[in-house]
């Protein structure tokens, strides 16, 4: 990766504490966000300009946003800590189909954080093509966080649970490897893990991480909790070249890119926003926006680049 790109990445990852400002907002509890255009905050000696869902600009104290350098050290909850989920929030993800061109990053990126092998993609982006007449398309899928989640409710061990701000995650220290989840999940997005971690590691398993990994134990995209509570985006949605993947929270009515920041309900009703095979009832936190007016063409040779 260039220096240019690195910056790049660093700059959307670091995006959510002065855009959505998750960690500012869970700290205030003022539900302080950047919307329809990103927003930079101004450094004012001790204090930063921010924007709110109403369309006002705040001064806040610089000392309660989280510094881009100490991210590194907040160590990523573990056991009971990791079920209760962040505090008044609801977490989703939007996929912006005309934007994407898979170019991997995200899956390259995950496969990297997670420290997952070459064949266990938790993120995986398939060719779609409703039929001959139409043009094909590249379709990013990974795990959706239903509400009404089948793995959660065939658990035997409740080894997968379902937190308060929606995120579905796998508690590897309690999974028996059954693999009632695999079965009950019907966008089969769920990995077993049949060999031992690549690497070695003194790391204290979180299920909020997903690492070290467990043996015998079931995985899958767990939405990047242990980024979240720092402030930043999830892996992929930063690592995206293009800006199709994009994140936020429900509750505060916005998501981002990394790039911009848009309403939530706006865009799902403007772009015709859909949840993938909604009909099983699953509720799912993910949802997509048709291929309409696309960046890129079509190509298949694209699929590596």
């Amino acid at each position: 990766m260039s220096e240019k790109e690195k910056s790049k990445e660093s700059s959307r990852r670091h995006f959510l504490k002065s855009g959505l400002a998750v960690g500012a907002g869970a700290v205030l509890g003022t539900g302080l966000m950047a919307t329809v255009n990103q927003v930079k905050a101004e450094t004012l000696g001790k204090k930063v300009k921010v924007l709110t869902t109403d369309g006002k600009v705040l001064e806040v104290a610089e000392s309660l946003l989280t510094p881009e350098n100490e991210h590194e050290h907040c160590a990523a909850l573990t056991g009971k800590e990791a079920r209760k989920g962040i505090p008044y929030r609801k977490f989703t993800m939007v996929v912006d189909l005309g934007k994407c061109k898979n170019a991997r990053k995200c899956v390259e990126s995950c496969q990297k954080a997670h420290h997952l092998r070459p064949d266990q993609e938790w993120l995986k982006v398939y060719k779609m093509q409703e039929s001959e007449e139409t043009s094909p398309y590249w379709f990013p899928k990974a795990c959706f966080h239903c509400d009404n989640a089948p793995c959660v409710s065939v658990c035997p061990v409740s080894a997968s649970f379902k937190r308060s701000d929606g995120i579905v995650l796998i508690d590897a220290d309690v999974c028996i490897g059954c693999k009632y989840c695999m079965v009950a999940c019907p966008y089969d997005t769920r990995v077993f893990n049949y060999h031992k971690p690549q690497e070695e590691s003194d790391e204290k398993y979180s299920p909020e991480t997903s690492r070290p990994m467990r043996e015998g134990t079931v995985g899958k995209c767990d939405f990047c909790p242990d980024m979240i509570r720092q402030g930043e985006l999830p892996h992929c949605v930063a690592a995206c070249p293009n800006g199709a993947l994009y994140f936020g929270d429900i509750k505060e009515d916005a998501i981002t890119n990394g790039d911009e920041t848009v309403r939530l309900k706006e865009v799902l009703k403007d772009k015709a926003g859909y949840r993938y095979m909604e009909y099983f009832g699953t509720e799912p936190n993910t949802y997509y926006l048709p291929p309409y007016n696309r960046l890129f063409p079509f190509k298949d040779e694209e699929s590596n680049s």
